[in-house]
Formats: C-alpha cells, structure tokens, sequence
C-alpha cells in the first residue's frame, strides 16, 4: 500500500483534495475545445495564486470536472466562487461571440450551483474503526 504524502505549513500537515464539479448555465453545451484548453489554463494560474494544485482537468460540452489539492487557508466555497467568477469573466471576454449566440445578452457563464466532494485516503469505515479501537483514559 502507498504511504500518503502530506503538504506542511508552520503549523500543520495537510492533504486536502476535492473533486469539484461546474456546470454552464442552463446547462448549455457551450464549451468548445480552444474553450477548455483556455479554462484549463486560467484554472491552472488560480489555483497557483491560491496556494493550491490542480491535480486533474477535463470537461464535456456543459460541465468541469477538477481535482484539486486546496490549501487549508482556503475555504473552498470562497475558492470556487472566485474560480467560477474570474473563469467566466475571462471566457466571456475572450469568446464572447461564440457565447452570445448561447446566452444572447446576459453576462453569464456558470450556473451558481456546484458539486464539491472531498475524497482520497482511507474510506469513511475504516476511520470509523480507527477511531472505535482508541484507548480511552481509564
């Protein structure tokens, strides 16, 4: 079995990782392939500003899916907001043509819903075990 690797701070060792899926707006299939190429890109350069890693990119016509490796600093609500936010700015910008045939004049990209799950390291029932066979103060 492979040894888990952990990040440091001063204070602490950390792996945090989560797969976060987005979607477009009405789940429009909008995302064309210079598109993802430019989201993986300023997913990448984000994730570096936040202290983060993006450990894995790829996505369909209407969603992202990303696993990513987030600093405990980060609160990955306010991540994801701003990833969505700064995201959609910059493809509108940069792709506003092709998006105004999808969107018409509404300044949208993303819906605001998303999906984050936590995941790697021991499944849920083996902690549970671990934490059952502690010894307690007698």
């Amino acid at each position: 079995m492979k040894k888990q690797s952990f990040k440091n701070l001063f204070h602490c060792a950390f792996n945090l990782n989560y797969h976060l899926v987005i979607v477009t707006k009405y789940r429009r299939k909008c995302i064309t392939a210079p598109m993802l190429a430019r989201l993986k890109t300023i997913c990448e350069e984000l994730t570096m500003k936040w202290e983060c890693e993006l450990l894995e990119f790829n996505g369909e016509a209407d969603h992202l899916h990303l696993l990513l490796s987030l600093n405990p600093k980060v609160a990955p609500s306010v991540f994801v907001n701003n990833l969505k936010t700064v995201t959609s700015r910059l493809i509108r910008k940069e792709f506003g043509t092709l998006l105004k045939k999808v969107y018409w004049k509404q300044p949208v990209f993303w819906s605001r819903s998303y999906c984050i799950l936590t995941c790697g390291g021991a499944p849920l029932s083996v902690i549970k075990q671990y934490i059952e066979q502690q010894k307690a103060p007698q």
